[in-house]
């Protein structure tokens, strides 16, 4: 099975029912199906062939919808990007997967000013701006039919992880579609009248429901450029039933002013998912949305891995704290933590955690020697330290490279990160290593603080010696009232601050 057949059959079978729903109104799934047919005809007149990449910037919009749907009726492999990237970024991963149309929001169009004259292969930016609709409006409405095996490639996504470039990880058409599907399996059962609401860009996670909304004859809600009262108000307006939001986008769903002043009845899922959630943000989520709150947890090269319903993270299960965890493994996944020779470990002990699921990478785009190091016997190495106990929930405790050997003892930042978090003045937290002349290597911390907060460094160590240990304390804390570093899809870029603390060593790590 492929992505345009299966999107074709449920126009036919849903023509008249509402498939997408902006800002400024909604088209049924025949006038949409129209739109990306006229799309398709006209990256064909711009030379794109099957398997062709294209690629697109924009918000959750029109435009984004327009991509989706165009690139699979085309047969070319869509590259999501992500609107917040720099000039350089985009550059990067057009040349990598060997774009040859982009397709941008006008906001966005400076970003990618000059790439057709610097990336081979590069033919056409398509700028979405007063004379896109007449571009799109003036091509043939007739599909093209054009043949796609299940084999075919569908879609590259990039890795979000904080060491080095991006990485191109392809999904066939096949993989697509059950990677999708996998993504809905212990949640509220899609029907007609769903609406599935995007708060988080469908050029990242939010993007695997789009799909099973659309074969279920269900509606997808593009929000917009995010905003949490213009969120509220068009779940209310909408009566959305599914969302997707990351952590950052829960709490200030949760803080917003208004949000006391909507009814919000018609939720049945928020699922969490894209980076770790702290306690207090999911406690203040429940309380402002509801008792909906799902939790997700994968990454790019396999996903989904877990999903957690309301039921069980906020349950009490004997010899499980959920709370702590990201999820229960998933029935179609298989999840082992291994030591570093890679020897499965028993339930409760903490190691790498390896993942199979279906849909998951094949290998990075264009680099079989990093594909060899992450793809072992079938077994996507997730480089996430954790442990899965006997209920299946899965704790993920830090990223390999950011463990902390102090003294001889490992430390995880996420540990410290969710105990510090937890401090009322505290808005976010990074954890990492600094080098100690007697330990080797100690925690800092550097915490987003509220205006006018009274918490001092003294306070932080105290906090976390209770509740972690003496040897877990920071041995520094740093407060500020500025943001901390994050990459474009909103994960803490710890080594952006860790680095100055080891600037001038040969190696990143110390020892005693």
């Amino acid at each position: 099975m492929d992505v345009p057949s299966m999107m074709r059959q449920a126009v036919g079978l849903n023509a008249d029912r509402v498939a997408i729903i902006t800002e400024h109104g909604s088209l049924t799934f025949a006038q949409m199906w129209e739109r990306g047919v006229r799309l398709a005809n006209g990256l064909r007149e711009l030379g794109v062939e099957p398997g062709d990449r294209v690629a697109g910037v924009e918000d959750n919009n029109l435009g984004a919808a327009d991509l989706f749907l165009g690139a699979a009726i085309a047969g070319a492999v869509r590259v999501p990007l992500y609107a917040r990237n720099s000039a350089e970024s985009h550059e990067h991963m057009i040349a990598q997967t060997g774009t040859k149309v982009v397709l941008a929001d006008q906001a966005y169009a400076d970003s990618l000013a000059g790439l057709a004259d610097r990336v081979p292969g590069l033919d056409h930016v398509v700028v979405r701006d007063a004379e896109y609709e007449k571009w799109v409006d003036g091509m043939p409405a007739t599909d093209p039919m054009v043949e796609v095996d299940s084999d075919d490639w569908c879609v590259i996504r990039h890795s979000a992880g904080t060491t080095g470039r991006p990485k191109g990880i392809g999904y066939t058409q096949h993989d697509w579609l059950v990677n999708c599907r996998n993504w809905f399996y212990r949640l509220p059962n899609l029907r007609w009248g769903s609406v599935v609401g995007h708060a988080g860009p469908i050029s990242h996670a939010s993007g695997y429901l789009f799909l099973p909304a659309w074969l279920a004859g269900s509606t997808n809600l593009l929000f917009g450029a995010f905003d949490s009262t213009k969120v509220l108000d068009m779940v209310e307006r909408h009566a959305v039933t599914h969302m997707f939001t990351p952590p950052s986008m829960v709490a200030m769903l949760a803080a917003d002013p208004s949000v006391g002043d909507h009814d919000l009845s018609s939720l049945e899922c928020v699922l969490v998912g894209g980076a770790p959630i702290t306690d207090a943000t999911a406690l203040a989520g429940r309380a402002a949305l509801g008792d909906v709150l799902h939790q997700v947890f994968g990454q790019t090269e396999a996903v989904p891995l877990t999903v957690m319903t309301p039921q069980e993270w906020f349950g009490d299960h004997p010899g499980s704290t959920p709370m702590r965890s990201a999820g229960r493994v998933l029935p179609f996944a298989r999840i082992e933590t291994r030591d570093e020779e890679g020897n499965p470990l028993p339930l409760g002990a903490e190691g790498e955690l390896w993942a199979q699921v279906e849909g998951q990478m094949r290998g990075f785009w264009g680099d079989d020697a990093l594909t060899a190091e992450r793809l072992v016997d079938g077994w996507v190495r997730t480089r996430d330290i954790g442990r899965i106990d006997h209920n299946g929930f899965v704790y993920v405790l830090d990223r390999v490279d950011d463990m902390i050997v102090s003294g001889g003892f490992n430390i995880w930042p996420a540990e410290l990160e969710t105990v510090i978090a937890d401090h009322p003045e505290v808005v976010e937290v990074a954890v990492f290593a600094i080098p100690h002349d007697t330990w080797g290597e100690s925690p800092m911390a550097v915490c987003t603080v509220r205006d006018g907060a009274t918490v001092t460094e003294q306070d932080v160590i105290d906090l976390v010696t209770r509740r972690l240990g003496s040897y877990k304390k920071p041995a520094r804390v740093e407060l500020t009232t500025e943001p901390l570093p994050k990459n474009v899809v909103g994960k803490l870029l710890r080594k952006a601050l860790r680095a100055p603390h080891w600037a001038g060593r040969s190696e990143r790590v110390s020892g005693a």
